[in-house]
C-alpha cells in the first residue's frame, strides 16, 4: 500500500477552472459581439439573401432525403432492377405517344421552346 493519505490527494487536485473566464461570461461576451455585428446589418436587403439561403437549404435537405430513399431502395437486391425496368417502360411509352409522328414531335418541340422562352428569356 502507499503511504499517501486521502487528505494529501485533495491538495494535488487544485481548481483549474480559475485560470480563465467562466462559460457564462464567455457566452455573454459572444452574445454581445453577435448582437453588435447583427446591429450593423442592413436588414432591408435580406429578402433576396434569405430567399437564396432558403433555396439552398431546401436543396440540401432534398438531396439528403433522396439519398436516404435511394440507399433504402438499394438495400433490397431486386428492387433497383425493377425500378430501372419501370423507367425504361415509362420512357418507351412516352416516346411512343409523343414522338411517333412528325406532328407530335413538332408539338413537343414547341412545348419545349415555349417553356424555354418563359423561364430563360
Amino acid at each position: 500500500m502507499s503511504d499517501v493519505t486521502p487528505e494529501s490527494n485533495q491538495d494535488s487536485n487544485t481548481d483549474t477552472t480559475a485560470s480563465g473566464p467562466s462559460i457564462s461570461e464567455r457566452a455573454n461576451d459572444f452574445l454581445s459581439q453577435a448582437n453588435e455585428i447583427l446591429g450593423k446589418v442592413d436588414w432591408t436587403q435580406m429578402g433576396k439573401y434569405g430567399k437564396a439561403a432558403g433555396i439552398i437549404a431546401v436543396v440540401i435537405v432534398a438531396q439528403i432525403v433522396i439519398k436516404v430513399v435511394v440507399d433504402t431502395v438499394n438495400f433490397f437486391p431486386i428492387l433497383p432492377g425493377l425500378l430501372e425496368l419501370l423507367g425504361i417502360i415509362v420512357v418507351g411509352q412516352w416516346s411512343w405517344q409523343n414522338l411517333t409522328t412528325s406532328e407530335k414531335r413538332n408539338a413537343v418541340l414547341e412545348k419545349v421552346q415555349n417553356i424555354r422562352k418563359e423561364y430563360i428569356d
